[in-house]
């Protein structure tokens, strides 16, 4: 078997202002398939394994890009609330609870979760 790399994208500062990306990218000669993470390279032993290997990976990383969608929302409301712009937090707000409640039934995060985050948000815009 051929050695495998896994697809890296490294910035190497060649001074303050100008950087060079380098990208090593071979593909494996087993499966002709791209390493993506740590977890695409499990132990898995059976078919099944390595396709619930694959399937978690996926869910993984589609989990993590929502709960990032989660905290952008939420830190849109706090940026407005710090700058003490009221108009501003609240229609953030009122665009962050949509957010908040559906990454709450999705399971992304607890449901006590969502509604502490609402009610402190809420209160922070209040006390403006």
């Amino acid at each position: 078997m051929t050695q495998v790399y896994r697809v890296t994208r490294i910035f190497a500062a060649v001074s303050t202002k100008l950087g060079k990306m380098i990208d090593t990218c071979p593909i494996d000669s087993d499966n002709a398939r791209l390493e993506t993470s740590f977890w695409s390279n499990t132990l898995a032993n059976s078919a099944q394994a390595r396709k619930r290997a694959r399937q978690a990976e996926q869910r993984r990383s589609h989990n993590s890009a929502q709960r990032s969608t989660l905290r952008t929302a939420i830190k849109k409301v706090l940026y407005a609330i710090d700058a003490g712009e009221k108009d501003k937090a609240e229609a953030a707000y009122k665009a962050a609870v949509p957010t908040i409640d559906k990454m709450a039934g999705k399971g992304i995060i607890n449901k006590n979760k969502a509604a502490r985050h609402k009610s402190r948000l809420n209160s922070h815009i209040r006390a403006l």
